[in-house]
């Protein structure tokens, strides 16, 4: 298999985690890192020996096949644009894009140069919700026919010591959370039909508790609370929770029920977790985890939480599936659909009513044992 050479542009946190983990996987090998603050790549370089750019540098470099964009979000589509326009494939943290237009233009500019778009999240690679799909597949639950999903907290005010992009249009809990959680139905379910919701800014103001910004207000002009009703393609009705209005709660982060029994899912945020099953009448028991490596603990196993963390998963899938001619599972059709769904939920919250779905997108193959030992070194 050749092996695809990798820039990164935007050396953030989340810069640490890509080139922390991309080591373990086959195919891909990062080589430079950019970011508008020169300084930042040439830390991010030096601590993982690689070599800095500045943007347009890194998209000059014949030495990159696929560049990762990790700007901030409402930095994504022009970033992308020129990644493609730069004749390099292109993958994107999440969101994509924040408008469906966007995520349009995208598309077919990359069909259009014969270049593939990936895109995160790729936490439904995970051993835990690739045995979720499993269960589905094999008909252990029956045809999925609803469903609860909530991601509630009370907002990043109280950690993070910059949050005010989190309560600004682009953001808000739908598109910064919802991603994880509308991928993973979208795998395991299929494509969304129609959604409807009402949404509110329960708080015009937060209030920053930590760091050097202790104390000051920052604006809200996005919605921070909201609740959804998703109608799948398949029939299934799905009710979606995502607030940062909520202290506590005792709502599992997924629960889907079916003609001939129930699941609840680990949050989709993280590759790994327990599986709740039950079958017709019996109550919920905990299913034994398969063994596939991406649901294997591999951080804080000096903790008492131990996680799964195989961030670039999706890149490396992506590579494999380029130098095999097949489509790869995080792929722009489902990145777009999943934009397509979370701007319908903000909609449709606005003008109290129904949002008809104008994409659609098939169902990302499996990603089995087998599958996902091979992209491993």
């Amino acid at each position: 298999m050749a092996t695809f050479g990798v820039g990164i542009i935007g050396c953030g946190n989340i810069s640490a985690s890509y080139l922390k983990f991309a080591p373990l996987f086959k195919g891909l090998e990062m080589r430079a890192v950019a970011d508008i603050n020169l300084d930042a790549a040439t830390a991010r370089a030096a601590e993982f020996g690689l070599r800095a750019e500045t943007v347009e540098g890194l998209l000059a470099s014949d030495d990159i096949d696929i560049v990762v964009n990790l700007t901030i979000p409402e930095a994504h589509y022009d970033l992308t644009r020129q990644i493609l326009e730069a004749g390099k494939h292109a993958y994107s943290e999440k969101p994509l894009v924040l408008t469906l237009e966007q995520g349009k233009a995208l598309r077919d500019l990359a069909a259009s140069k014969g270049l593939r778009i990936g895109s995160a999240p790729d936490t439904f690679l995970g051993g835990a919700h690739q045995q979720a799909r499993d269960v589905i597949d094999d008909g252990k639950i029956g045809r999925v026919i609803g469903g609860t999903c909530h991601v509630m907290s009370r907002g990043m005010e109280h950690w993070h010591p910059n949050p005010d992009f989190f309560f600004q249009p682009g953001a808000g809990p739908i598109l910064d959370l919802g991603p994880y959680y509308i991928t993973n139905l979208i795998q395991l379910i299929g494509p969304v039909k129609a959604v409807s919701a009402m949404t509110a800014a329960s708080f015009p103001t937060r209030t920053i508790s930590n760091g050097p910004r202790n104390g000051e207000e920052i604006p809200v002009d996005t919605p921070t609370n909201i609740h959804a009703l998703l109608e799948f393609e398949n029939g299934a009705i799905v009710t979606f929770g995502a607030s940062w209005d909520v202290y506590a709660h005792t709502h599992p982060n997924m629960e889907l029920y079916g003609t001939e029994g129930s699941m609840q899912v680990p949050d989709p945020n993280f590759f790994g977790g327990d599986i709740m099953m039950s079958e017709k009448d019996a109550g919920l028991a905990r299913l034994p985890q398969q063994d596939h490596p991406f649901g294997i603990p591999n951080e804080g196993l000096d903790g008492d939480n131990p996680q799964a963390n195989y961030r670039t998963a999706g890149l490396a899938e992506m590579v494999n599936a380029i130098y095999a001619g097949k489509q790869h599972r995080c792929n722009i059709d489902i990145a777009v659909h999943a934009i397509d769904v979370m701007v319908s939920i903000l909609k449709a919250g606005e003008i109290r009513d129904w949002v008809e779905m104008t994409t659609t997108c098939e169902r990302p193959a499996q990603l089995t044992t087998e599958d996902a030992t091979a992209l491993l070194k």
